[in-house]
């Protein structure tokens, strides 16, 4: 039972931190039927930007969740500009383009990406500096950080305020209609091009946040580190529904915590053949039984296809 809860709670962060990632896929696919497979690595560079700013100040007196809060806010800010850019740079261009297009430039983005942090930052895993509280609780045998209920309750808050944002005001009403009908939309006065950078911007903000978070839950950063999570946050809003939030935010924590199952069951499943360290195997088949199954996802509606 004590392993059961463990892996329960274990899976709830990792899917915390999945639902964030999956919620940008969906933004943007919801308005442009694009999937951003560069998504990932702007998580990455949210990641080892607030590692840079943190450890600048890492020594200067400051509290330790204050120091945290400005590498999140400068980390944001990087890959807002990082996320309109690549909206400007490589994917307006090719809106009208053939999907295959970019597809292919959303994978080149990636490569791209990868590299210019890797020659920021160096092929080297970086330790992140504990500077939020570590202490440690139990329940039922079952233990977690407050690094892990920090990680669950800012994960939630943000995903609240991002359905608000969508469902109750202004903004949100131009992004659901730009989603529905650019054209339509633009001669109801909304400006499609602005909204689709937006979304953008606050998808790549979202990638910023979850970026530090999985720095601050593992105390490490890599400039490789956001290609798996990419993929795996994927995996997440395909099988919640990609194009719906909600649907993203289930998904993410739906295969975190089956996940995190798998991992802790998986060496008895084998005969301790296979050990955790095969986790990754269970995203992505589930990727493959949902998409055999049922490839609108859990919560995803069936929708016909663009010209």
């Amino acid at each position: 039972m004590d392993i059961f809860l463990q892996q329960i709670i274990n899976g709830l962060t990792l899917g915390s931190i999945y639902a964030l990632v999956a919620l940008g896929y969906t933004m943007v696919y919801g308005i442009l039927g694009l999937i951003n497979f560069a998504h990932g690595e702007v998580v990455m560079i949210g990641a080892l930007s607030s590692l840079t700013v943190i450890r600048l100040l890492a020594d200067s007196g400051l509290p330790g969740p204050v120091v945290v809060l400005i590498g999140l806010l400068a980390a944001a800010l990087v890959c807002m500009a990082l996320g309109f850019t690549i909206e400007r740079v490589a994917y307006r261009p090719l809106r009208n383009a053939p999907r295959l297009a970019p597809l292919i430039t959303a994978i080149g983005v990636s490569i791209v990406l990868q590299q210019l942090a890797m020659l920021t930052w160096g092929r080297s895993y970086h330790s992140v500096p504990a500077l939020l509280p570590a202490a440690t609780h139990e329940v039922l045998g079952a233990t977690f950080t407050e690094v892990q209920v920090i990680i669950v309750a800012v994960a939630a808050l943000t995903m609240a305020g991002l359905m608000l944002l969508v469902n109750r005001t202004r903004l949100g009403r131009a992004m659901r209609a730009t989603a529905e009908n650019p054209a339509i939309a633009g001669l109801m006065g909304v400006d499609a091009n602005r909204i689709i950078s937006l979304t953008f911007v606050i998808g790549s903000a979202l990638a910023a946040l979850a970026g530090v978070l999985v720095a601050a839950n593992y105390g490490i950063a890599h400039y490789h580190m956001g290609f798996i999570l990419g993929l795996k946050a994927f995996t997440a809003a395909v099988l919640g529904g990609i194009g719906n939030l909600a649907g993203a935010v289930v998904g993410g924590v739906l295969l975190g915590v089956i996940e995190a199952l798998g991992a802790g069951y998986i060496g008895d499943l084998t005969g301790g053949v296979l050990g955790s360290h095969y986790q990754d195997v269970f995203a992505f088949f589930v990727l493959i039984v949902v998409l055999i199954f049922r490839p609108s996802g859990l919560m995803g509606e069936k929708v016909s296809e663009r010209a």
